[in-house]
């Protein structure tokens, strides 16, 4: 029997390797004659770096660069070199988790640091840049990414402006004339599992803003800076991308990214299916395990279940789902190539126990799981 376990991150408690590993173990009390093949998965957030590197064999660089809220931090990034492509999760130079809660402020936040990892990756010679842009502390539309690459954002005074998404309520020019030369040959791939564009009602500022600590009125006035932003580019590079899907992605760096460096928006699960070859993992298997910490109808939008199962069904193969919570409109996947799913936790426990515990519980779930399935094949 050939399994296939493509599991994603559990937030806050594994890592998708560590997730592989726990499901493996009790798989294989069960059926320790089995082909346990182990695929951790990501979809452009946490991870995602971990998860190609471990399947294609490449190396983890760091590189001191500009955080949040300015202060250095060491992200680490990850490179192909055979195929000269560099793996770049903004959330190691630019996401929330490197801002303390009572620090968190949208409005300041800038993604200068994420501009000097793709700095770091034209330097060692990029001609392919996968940027993952989850988990953004952000709210400044990729301002400071790409003003780390030559781009010049003033203000009436001709003054360079202050990082931050409310900043850009000031700006007054935009000089694209120092963008880095050697971004015109790099392809570049946003991996992402969300579809917002910059402005408006489900964009970068209303949807994702209060969680980056912006208030009511924060989110108005960001809002109306980043359509201001999106003006003055649309006049200096002569097209506008707000309102494309994906825009809004990483409170706006979707939006530089795709107006300054021409980058392609891909769900992030797609990108790491492709590189890590799941589809030719997946041909000839009996059956796939999936997870994910949280599942539910939000894994429609391109989580990676989601992603697997597509995958799966396209070769007529059965997929369950491991989460640790089952969520509101789950059901709804079992539509979309998931065959069953089930819950971690074996009773009634904190989120805290389970994510303490989640190593254990994903043995135990996955052990009692393939019981059932020899069961029923007997």
């Amino acid at each position: 029997m050939k399994i296939v376990i493509a599991p994603d991150s559990f937030k806050d408690s594994l890592s998708a390797q560590g997730v592989a590993d726990a499901i493996a173990l009790g798989l294989a009390e069960v059926w320790p004659d089995a082909q346990l093949i182990k695929c951790p998965m990501a979809d452009g957030g946490e991870g995602t770096v971990e998860s190609i590197l471990a399947a294609c064999d490449g190396e983890l660089r760091r590189t001191s660069v500009r955080g949040p809220l300015g202060a250095p931090v060491d992200a680490a990034w990850g490179w192909l070199p055979q195929s000269h492509t560099a793996i770049i999760e903004m959330a190691e130079a630019s996401g929330l988790q490197l801002v303390p809660l009572a620090q968190r402020d949208a409005c300041v936040s800038s993604t200068f640091g994420t501009g000097e990892l793709i700095g770091a990756a034209l330097d060692a010679g990029a001609q392919r840049i996968i940027l993952a842009i989850g988990g953004s502390a952000t709210n400044d539309g990729g301002a400071g990414a790409v003003q780390a690459l030559g781009v010049g954002l003033f203000d009436e005074q001709d003054q360079v402006l202050s990082p931050g998404g409310l900043a850009l309520g000031a700006l007054a020019r935009v000089d694209a004339q120092g963008l880095d030369p050697r971004l015109a040959q790099v392809r570049f791939d946003i991996a992402a599992d969300v579809n917002n564009p910059l402005c408006g009602p489900h964009g970068a500022s209303a949807i994702f803003g209060p969680q980056k600590g912006a208030t009511p009125d924060q989110v108005q006035q960001l809002d109306q800076a980043l359509g201001h932003f999106a003006d003055h580019c649309a006049q200096a590079l002569g097209r506008d991308v707000r309102d494309e899907p994906g825009s809004g992605a990483a409170g706006g760096l979707g939006f530089a990214a795709k107006a300054f460096l021409k980058a392609q928006f891909r769900p992030g699960v797609e990108v790491v299916a492709e590189l890590v070859g799941l589809s030719e993992i997946v041909q000839g298997a009996d059956l796939v395990i999936t997870g994910e910490g949280r599942f539910d109808a939000q894994t429609l939008r391109g989580k990676t279940p989601f992603g697997v199962a597509k995958i799966a069904r396209q070769q007529g193969v059965p997929v369950i789902v491991i989460a640790g919570t089952l969520g509101e409109g789950y059901e709804q996947m079992y539509e979309q190539g998931v065959d069953a799913a089930f819950a971690l936790p074996s009773g009634p426990m904190s989120l805290e126990h389970a994510c303490v515990d989640a190593a254990r519980l994903l043995k135990s779930r996955a052990g009692d799981i393939a019981r059932l399935w020899r069961l029923a094949g007997s």
